[in-house]
């Protein structure tokens, strides 16, 4: 079996890094800031469709993504949190599965959040936004992370907090799991998945006992 997981809403919350980042950018540039509702929105999605979204001018966009991940690097491991049962999820999930992460977030400061938390050995692969064109909702990010794995024979799925996630999955042709601690809300993944459950750890145990009936 081979598990692909999210990051944000997924195996961490550092929803307060992100606020404080967009805030700072929007700061810099002397904007007119966005609400943090407006903010969590989007999250799950890559900063340059944020920043547009947020209603930022194209021509601005590449410098207020760079002002933003400049920033964010230097707080980030200060203002991330493991989600509660996340640390559980990830050891249970190695002993029945090899392990993948799937993140729009830059990968390189993704990992060294993944070190951080002492989590980063327990994984075979990390995609992020930097080693794809096409993030999710796009199959891309998926089969990149896949190439590092011998798939034969193997089940695959995909744990996320939000639809791009479970999209990607399904674009992908791999199976998905919704979890219901991050940013996607219960109708929206609904559309989605089959399988839902509270946190990671619960669809960890979801599969351990599916791979048991076998």
């Amino acid at each position: 079996m081979i598990i692909l997981f999210d990051l944000d809403g997924t195996l961490i919350d550092s929803t307060e890094a992100i606020l404080e980042g967009f805030h700072h950018s929007f700061d810099v540039y002397k904007l007119k800031h966005p609400s943090d509702e407006e903010i969590k929105a989007l999250i799950g999605y890559p900063l340059e469709v944020m920043y547009t979204e947020l209603g930022v001018k194209e021509e601005l966009i590449e410098k207020i993504v760079l002002t933003y991940k400049e920033y964010y690097r230097v707080i980030s491991c200060e203002k991330t949190e493991l989600l509660q049962n996340a640390k559980e999820a990830v050891i249970l999930a190695r002993e029945i599965a090899e392990l993948g992460i799937v993140t729009t977030k830059t990968g390189k400061y993704s990992q060294v959040i993944m070190e951080h938390f002492e989590l980063m050995d327990y994984f075979e692969v990390l995609i992020g936004r930097e080693h794809v064109e096409n993030p999710k909702p796009h199959a891309e990010p998926i089969l990149k992370a896949l190439e590092s794995f011998d798939i034969k024979g193997k089940e695959i799925w995909m744990i996320g907090d939000t639809k791009l996630d479970l999209i990607s999955a399904k674009n992908a042709e791999v199976n998905s799991i919704g979890v219901l601690c991050g940013y996607g809300t219960q109708s929206t993944l609904e559309e989605h998945t089959d399988v839902l459950v509270s946190d990671a750890l619960k669809a960890v145990k979801y599969l351990e006992e599916k791979k048991l009936k076998r």
